[in-house]
């Protein structure tokens, strides 16, 4: 008789630490983080550059002649092949990779082939990003972080039972290493992943946000909005706080509605040839560079931006098309499929949102040009709470990113109203939407496979 399944799954975790040795569970961790810091260290200094690159030749050549046009059109063609077949190759890394890293960590996926999708994942994000589309580098390099959790897991043979610690391991070390945020990427994986809260699995993925962290100090990476000037709200215009925690939670519902009926609308579109659909954002990327390059990813308007004074007193006549555009922009990059994430895109326009608050009253004299950046994080951190409903990672990631800890008085606040409210309203969560759209495309495609079978074996 099997007497282990009585046993409470903490002690049985307990026990396996016990006998596994600690020291063996902190190399594990130590080595997880570092080669995933190193991993995504690479991607990003990689994109760095190719950004810098693609600027620098836009801003000499590119609308001077039909020739530099012809030579654009030509890179996103080549970019968006190379996206396309890399997608073909391996659909596993469609999209962020963070619903089929959370849905392998719980069991209702087979698990992946980590090397493969380690080295599609990457290069078929950079194709994205170079292209300028609307999407983010975090859920790709939290799905490259749990593949080295795997195959660190594979290396020491881990049971089917631990393969998860692995996972959400990497998926820790992903993150930190994606935006330099070690305390977001245990929140992380602890709110957004629903991991049970254990002694070894906390020490786990403690050593591999330490290792990543520590790996990405090579590469020289300094705080993602480091804004030039700040200064903190008076406690009397906190009343700001609870206007973005109430703007941002009906803007995120209107965010995952435009982002996940665009997906299932493409979905539908049985008709449209898989590479077709792959092309179409890189398509927009082109007509958006030509006409609207504001934008753009790595070309257009960022964060830091909108720190401008001179910037915010183009008002919300520029502001509000900004923030529609990009929310639709978004919805269009990911529902192609291609491999990309959705927190970057989130963030820029929960920064637009805050902008669009910040702007009057700056133009009233409420606030003071030093205080923008707080409207800014509290935007970023407010939709990050009402889309993905996980308030304390969000709050934790934009104050990392921003190296802002004393706006936490706000931040927090602010992102808890706008997942509550997001709550109440009765949207789902974005990641849980996309989840369960994997599970329903797997289902359909394993009653199809059966039926086939039964057909076969028919004749």
């Amino acid at each position: 008789m099997n007497y282990k399944k009585f046993i409470p799954a903490s002690l049985r975790e307990a026990q396996t630490m016990d006998a596994l040795g600690a020291g063996t569970l902190c190399l594990q961790a130590l080595l997880t983080g570092l080669v995933s810091g190193a991993v995504i260290g690479l991607f990003r200094w990689l994109y760095d550059t190719l950004r810098q690159s693609t600027v620098a030749w836009l801003h000499l050549a590119a609308g001077h002649t039909a020739l530099s046009w012809l030579a654009v059109a030509a890179g996103l063609c080549l970019l968006a092949a190379l996206a396309y077949l890399l997608l073909r190759h391996e659909p596993l890394i469609s999209g962020s990779g963070i619903p089929q890293v959370e849905l392998m960590a719980s069991g209702q996926l087979p698990p992946m082939r980590w090397h493969r999708v380690l080295w599609t994942k990457f290069v078929a994000t950079l194709a994205a990003l170079t292209a300028g589309l609307s999407v983010g580098r975090e859920g790709p390099c939290i799905q490259m972080g749990a593949c080295v959790g795997a195959g660190v897991g594979s290396l020491w043979h881990a049971p089917d039972d631990l393969r998860s610690r692995f996972l959400i391991g990497g998926s820790v070390a992903g993150l930190t290493a994606a935006f330099g945020a070690p305390l977001a990427g245990m929140l992380f994986a602890f709110e957004e992943m629903r991991s049970r809260l254990a002694a070894p699995l906390l020490l786990f993925t403690a050593l591999s946000a330490l290792g990543a962290w520590a790996a990405l100090q090579l590469f020289g990476f300094g705080l993602v909005f480091p804004f030039a000037r700040w200064s903190n709200l008076d406690f009397r215009l906190y009343w700001i706080v609870l206007l973005m925690g109430l703007l941002c939670g009906l803007l995120g519902l209107f965010y995952n509605t435009v982002l996940v009926r665009l997906t299932l609308w493409e979905d539908s579109l049985h008709r449209l040839p898989a590479w077709l659909r792959a092309a179409i954002p890189f398509a927009v990327s082109g007509l958006l560079l030509w006409q609207w390059p504001d934008l753009v990813g790595g070309v257009g308007i960022d964060t830091l931006d909108l720190a401008s004074p001179q910037l915010l007193a183009g008002g919300l006549t520029l502001l509000l098309p900004l923030l529609l555009g990009k929310i639709f922009y978004s919805g269009i990059s990911f529902a192609s499929g291609i491999a990309g994430g959705l927190l970057m895109p989130m963030l820029l326009t929960g920064s637009l949102a805050g902008a669009c608050v910040a702007a009057p009253l700056l133009q009233a004299g409420i606030i003071l040009p030093d205080q923008v950046p707080v409207l800014l994080v509290l935007g970023m951190g407010s939709l990050f709470a009402a889309t993905v409903r996980a308030p304390l990672t969000g709050a934790a990631l934009v104050m990392e990113m921003a190296g802002c800890f004393s706006a936490a008085p706000a931040v927090i606040p602010a992102a808890l109203l706008a997942a509550l409210l997001a709550s109440r309203l009765g949207g789902m969560p974005v990641y849980d939407s996309l989840k369960l759209r994997i599970l329903r495309r797997q289902a359909a495609a394993t009653s199809t496979s059966s039926a086939e079978r039964v057909m076969k074996n028919a004749k």
